[in-house]
């Protein structure tokens, strides 16, 4: 009975994190060591399911779908969006900096922990982590932007591919794209006719884009870790607490899409904002998301999908 809850807990992770734009809900899937096993198991969603269906029944088919690690894991995002998320909304427009200090040193451990899952370090996963930084840096400047229903689809599938990669934040993506006020508006009001078109991308990037990951994980194992490293790295500069924005666009109803940031030290924040800099505040706050990190990866131990039929497919790689 103890891993239903702790899956519960690490849902409702994932759903906190999911909606604070820079931040990315595959981090903590990461951290707490259940990312391959969501990337397994959102791969089975497809004809295969079918088949479990036809020779197992219904029994079968949530073996096959492996709803015991996915039910409650879904159940805590939910509930988290519901309601931890509404909590970080306020906090992201009343205590924007020291929200932003806490997940910077959250995110920053979560490079570290992640690291240390690979046995030793190769000068030839110097390219694959290069990359996914500048990747994770570039990919929102070079997003389309615009409306209408096919960036509704676009959007959905782009966003969702996001929350799959740890440290690429969906919710950052859609901002970038202009389409964040757009789908939080729609919930709101529930748009079925806009809710249904993001949900069809949804649906494609998540099928698509689970299958690319889940293959190179079982053929490029220790690459892929620092490619999903370098994701995480190139996600610090905009949790930085003490930046301005130095690029950005408007979009079609008047809102400010933030591009790019100046990254400042804490006083020179202060001389140019006149903000106080909630220098020690913020340090402590860093401190305390590294340490919980930490804590929580020690504890979740290496990321070893439990396949459904009790195969241990991962391997810790020491090439």
């Amino acid at each position: 009975m103890k891993r239903p809850f702790s899956l519960f807990f690490k849902g409702m992770g994932m759903g906190a994190a999911d909606a604070v734009p820079g931040v990315s809900g595959g981090t903590i899937a990461f951290v707490t060591g259940i990312y391959r096993e969501l990337i397994e198991t959102v791969r089975r969603f497809g004809p295969s399911a079918l088949k479990a269906l036809r020779e197992g029944g219904l029994r079968g088919l949530a073996v096959h779908l492996n709803l015991a690690f996915l039910l409650p894991l879904l159940g805590g995002i939910a509930v988290s969006i519901a309601s931890l998320a509404h909590l970080i909304g306020y906090l992201l427009e009343h205590q924007a900096l020291l929200l932003n200090a806490f997940f910077f040193g959250l995110v920053a451990a979560s490079a570290v922990v992640v690291s240390r899952r690979v046995e030793r370090l190769r000068i030839g996963f110097v390219l694959p982590l290069l990359l996914g930084a500048l990747l994770a840096h570039y990919l929102p400047v070079i997003l389309p932007s615009g409306g209408g229903s096919l960036m509704l689809f676009v959007a959905g599938a782009i966003a969702i591919s996001a929350m799959l990669l740890p440290g690429v934040s969906g919710s950052f993506l859609l901002l970038t794209m202009g389409m964040y006020d757009t789908i939080i508006e729609a919930i709101r009001g529930l748009d079925i006719a806009i809710l249904v078109q993001f949900a069809l991308g949804c649906l494609v990037g998540l099928f698509t884009f689970s299958r690319l990951l889940s293959w190179l994980f079982r053929h490029h194992y220790a690459t892929t870790l620092y490619l999903l490293i370098g994701f995480i790295v190139g996600s610090l500069p905009v949790l930085w607490p003490w930046r301005t924005l130095s690029s950005y666009e408007m979009t079609g109803d008047g809102k400010v899409v933030p591009l790019g940031y100046n990254l400042l030290s804490p006083g020179s924040f202060t001389a140019i904002t006149g903000q106080p800099a909630q220098l020690w505040w913020a340090l402590a706050l860093m401190l305390v998301g590294f340490a919980l990190v930490v804590l929580v990866g020690e504890r979740s131990g290496s990321d070893r999908p439990q396949a459904p039929n009790g195969s241990d497919s991962a391997r810790r790689v020491s090439k």
